[in-house]
């Protein structure tokens, strides 16, 4: 991977943050930071630690690859691909069949 651009990071955690209906003070104690480190981030005047960026993904229930997804469109693909193999890989023999005829017909 080249340069990330991550001038959309902020908005991104933003907007992860409200769809979970979660406060600044909520996610900076989960992430053990300070709700202003939060602010700064979401308004990109702090860059997130990898540290950082791996407990918020978590947090948010979805991969790194994703969150570094949503910011790098190159990566979105992966990040979709992965994450599609990854449920699929839950399901039982009996679901993936059903699953594959439904991707075929939507094809």
């Amino acid at each position: 991977m080249s340069n990330i651009e991550f001038d959309n990071l902020g908005a991104q955690v933003k907007e992860l943050r409200i769809q979970m209906k979660l406060t600044q003070a909520e996610v900076a104690e989960a992430l053990n930071v300070t709700p202003g480190y939060i602010s700064n981030v979401e308004n990109n005047r702090t860059a997130m630690s990898l540290r950082v960026l791996i407990y918020y993904a978590k947090l948010m229930n979805i991969s790194l690859d994703s969150l570094i997804g949503r910011i790098e469109p190159e990566y979105r693909k992966n990040a979709l691909d992965n994450e599609l193999l990854e449920l699929a890989s839950k399901l039982d023999d009996n679901q993936k069949k059903k699953l594959i005829k439904t991707i075929k017909l939507w094809m």
